[in-house]
């Protein structure tokens, strides 16, 4: 295992000990300057190495991203695409640097969608490493309509127990651990004042948030509805009477069953582990679940497809 894995696991493997760090060099703003480069040089010493910093430091890898990701989105970029036919721009590349430069520093693998795939016998050893998508959605990023997402996840024992989905658009950012639960926060365009994680978690909305809606409400795709969720769909109206169906893109759907603004989410299209997998720490973050269709049991990571299982978020 790598320093930094093995470091992490002592402290994951302690969470009920850890406390939120109150460090002021590990602050957070909204500017691209989010915090100094040198605050995490040393970060895999066991000092700095907390549930907290981690989660510090991929927050701040997810909004540089979406810095990066804005600049590209407002000019005339082109739209290449990879061998599965799926699109690749600009945007895609930038964000990828930005968040493998900052992530590298903590000594942990990273799986990221538009990195080096390693092959399964190299990775299935893989104990705690990041899974990252740059840029979820890039189907939206082209149409513009800017549902799309940056997605940070730490995996330990093939279970995410960290995320992060920025949205770069409106500058809203999802985030959450198993030990402290899952967050919404709308940042502010052009905060000068930095932000620390202990005050952006007091200043953060709580999810799942409360809510007096009664219609039973099902998240759909507008890119990927196919034929089985829509009978899916048809089977929640059969159950549950008058139904509500909010289409959204990227990984905002899982958000909006984190949220509490939709009740479950089928997905029985493809997805890739990078896909889903911050957003899974998000809900779990909720106590809600990812309930792989095919096992009937939470989905899991670092397979050796990492082709999703259809699932239902719920």
């Amino acid at each position: 295992m790598v320093p930094g894995a093995a470091l992490l696991d002592q402290y994951c493997d302690r969470q009920d000990n850890l406390r939120i760090s109150e460090s002021p060099n590990l602050r957070i703003s909204k500017t691209p300057r989010l915090i100094s480069q040198n605050t995490f040089t040393s970060l895999s010493r066991m000092s700095q190495l907390t549930n907290d910093s981690l989660l510090e430091l991929a927050i701040t890898a997810a909004t540089q991203a979406g810095t990066e990701i804005i600049k590209v989105y407002n000019s005339d970029f082109a739209v290449e695409h990879k061998e599965d036919k799926s699109p690749l721009t600009l945007a895609d590349k930038n964000a990828h640097a930005v968040i493998s430069k900052l992530l590298a520093q903590t000594e942990l693998p990273l799986l990221s969608e538009e990195g080096k795939h390693l092959e399964y016998n190299k990775r299935k050893d893989w104990q705690t490493y990041w899974l990252v998508d740059p840029l979820d959605g890039t189907k939206e990023f082209v149409k513009r309509n800017g549902e799309f997402t940056v997605n940070i996840a730490l995996i330990k024992n093939n279970q995410p127990i960290m995320g992060v989905i920025f949205v770069p658009v409106k500058n809203i950012l999802y985030f959450g651990d198993l030990k402290n639960g899952a967050f919404k926060i709308q940042l502010e365009a052009n905060a000068n004042e930095p932000l620390n994680l202990k005050h952006i978690r007091t200043q953060a909305q709580k999810l799942p948030r409360k809510t007096d809606r009664t219609t039973f409400t099902v998240v759909g795709s507008r890119s990927h509805m196919s034929q089985e969720t829509e009978a899916f769909i048809q089977t929640c109206k059969e159950k549950h009477g008058e139904i509500d169906i909010v289409s959204m893109g990227s990984s905002l759907k899982i958000c909006l069953v984190a949220e509490g603004v939709a009740d479950i989410y089928p997905r029985f299209a493809p997805t890739m582990e990078w896909d889903t997998a911050a957003g899974h720490a998000i809900v779990s973050a909720c106590g809600k679940h990812v309930i792989d269709h095919t096992t009937q049991k939470e989905m899991t990571y670092n397979k050796e497809n990492l082709l999703n299982n259809w699932f239902v978020v719920k």
